[in-house]
């Protein structure tokens, strides 16, 4: 029999919880504003450019319960945050244009525009960063990383809400990718599978300090490669070579590869 002490811990457990929505409230909100964007994602038939309009005014109110839920952690009133948000919606829409166009102009076997927007994982995962990452600028706790790691949990593409990511980025394959809290990814940027831009120290007192990698414009990373520390910069037009491990900065334009050695042996077959 279960003691009375331990429902008495859950009990107080439970009435200390922020009251947040499931993480699925929140995500169907995010998904429905990427349907909205794109509709290659859904099957969604909207008769005219009013009804669209409702739409993001239906998206508004629900995103606006979602913020009442961590209102006390706010500095400034919800409406004005749904108001911003809102407003950046175009040039978030435009950055994802520009991800679309780096993934089917930077991988041979896209076909098109609407194979990228509704089967690559990487859009997806790009998608719910670039949504995180405005939330993020407004200090809002909980719910940018939620929206993350929903987006992790779907892709297996990690992608902290707080990096700072510019345009045409393109993420290939996907699964595995560590990007962190301190990241700063330039403009056409390419990464491969099991790439990881993290930390050389995972201290608490680090918290407050620039801790991951800052990657150029037009570099390329490819898979497997690991690159740690907020002191290490990849210059402009570099690439970096597959399982590669960095903790240092490169100069523009370098080309870094691992060399493994393989030996093969050769064995006389026994009787």
């Amino acid at each position: 029999m279960l003691s009375k002490d331990f429902f008495e811990e859950l009990y107080q457990k439970h009435n200390l919880t922020e009251p947040l929505p499931p993480t699925s409230v929140i995500a169907d909100w995010a998904n429905k504003l990427l349907y909205l964007l794109f509709p290659e994602q859904t099957r969604e038939h909207y008769r005219s450019a009013e009804e669209i309009k409702l739409s993001f005014q239906t998206l508004e109110l629900e995103f606006q319960n979602i913020l009442h839920s961590v209102q006390q952690h706010i500095d400034c009133d919800v409406s004005q945050i749904v108001e911003a948000f809102t407003f950046q919606i175009p040039e978030i829409y435009r950055l994802l244009r520009t991800d679309v166009d780096a993934i089917l102009s930077g991988d041979p076997a896209a076909k098109n525009e609407y194979e990228v927007i509704r089967a690559y994982p990487g859009f997806y995962a790009i998608s719910f960063y670039r949504f995180a990452h405005a939330l993020h600028q407004f200090n809002i706790p909980f719910i940018p990383r939620i929206l993350t790691e929903y987006a992790h949990s779907k892709t297996g593409i990690d992608i902290h809400p707080g990096a700072a990511i510019n345009e045409y980025f393109f993420i290939d394959h996907g699964t595995g990718v560590v990007i962190g809290e301190t990241a700063i990814i330039g403009k056409h940027v390419k990464l491969y599978q099991g790439v990881t831009l993290g930390a050389l120290s995972v201290s608490k007192t680090m918290a407050s300090h620039k801790r991951h990698p800052t990657v150029e414009d037009h570099t390329v990373i490819y898979s497997g490669a690991t690159i740690l520390g907020g002191d290490t910069t990849i210059g402009h037009h570099s690439i970096i070579g597959g399982n590669v491990w960095l903790t240092k900065s490169i100069p523009s334009y370098s080309t870094v590869y691992h060399k493994p050695e393989i030996k093969v042996i050769e064995r006389a077959l026994m009787d």
